[in-house]
């Protein structure tokens, strides 16, 4: 597997979900910031909107976050990090995947650029509902499916982690519990040593 990435952006999410699988991939650097390999075509054929994070495996191509964890956890299942077709709490599993790219980020763009919220309207609801559910849905923890840390963790935890960095995420207990689970997990230690501005 070839993982396309760059420091300090969403392909985080993908460095920690690939460390969890502990399956051997290849980190490829891809200077986005600067244009710097941005333009190289084995990236542009895996990314055609050249954002990271991009995935190839063979002839698989991903540069979606959801989708590339959705991908990885359906591939490796011996790692745990998925639920099965047919299991009863498959819906749940997709649902909380997904709850990160169609709800939080949109909630995130309407708090940083000042948006008025309507709930009522926006696809989202607003990022005071976003941040109600997600703190529901998190209350029975440990983990968004309860017991077992699954591949939406990955995606709901880089999310509050980011969160908090941004001095977005509000005074909530039960996100803040959830954060420090999340950061003692050793995949996402590794992940955020590799997070480290390029010198």
């Amino acid at each position: 597997m070839k993982f396309y990435w760059c420091e300090q952006t969403r392909a985080f999410r993908i460095a920690w979900m690939l460390e969890e699988l502990g399956q051997p991939y290849e980190r490829i650097r891809v200077g986005i910031r600067d244009g710097e390999t941005k333009n190289d075509p084995d990236f542009r054929a895996a990314s055609p909107l050249g954002k990271v994070p991009a995935l190839t495996d063979g002839p698989v191509k991903l540069w979606d976050s959801g989708a590339i964890c959705l991908y990885l956890a359906d591939k490796y299942p011996d790692a745990g990090l998925a639920v099965p077709i047919g299991d009863t709490k498959r819906g749940a599993f997709l649902q909380w995947l997904m709850f990160t790219n169609s709800v939080i980020e949109p909630a995130l763009t309407e708090k940083f650029s000042g948006m008025e919220a309507k709930p009522e309207t926006y696809g989202h609801g607003s990022f005071d509902t976003m941040i109600a559910t997600l703190s529901d849905g998190l209350k029975s923890g440990p983990w968004s499916l309860g017991e077992r840390f699954t591949a939406p963790d990955v995606l709901l935890g880089s999310s509050v982690h980011f969160m908090e960095l941004f001095g977005v995420l509000p005074d909530n207990a039960t996100l803040k519990a959830y954060l420090e689970r999340c950061r003692e997990r050793p995949a996402l230690i590794k992940a955020l040593s590799l997070d480290e501005p390029a010198t």
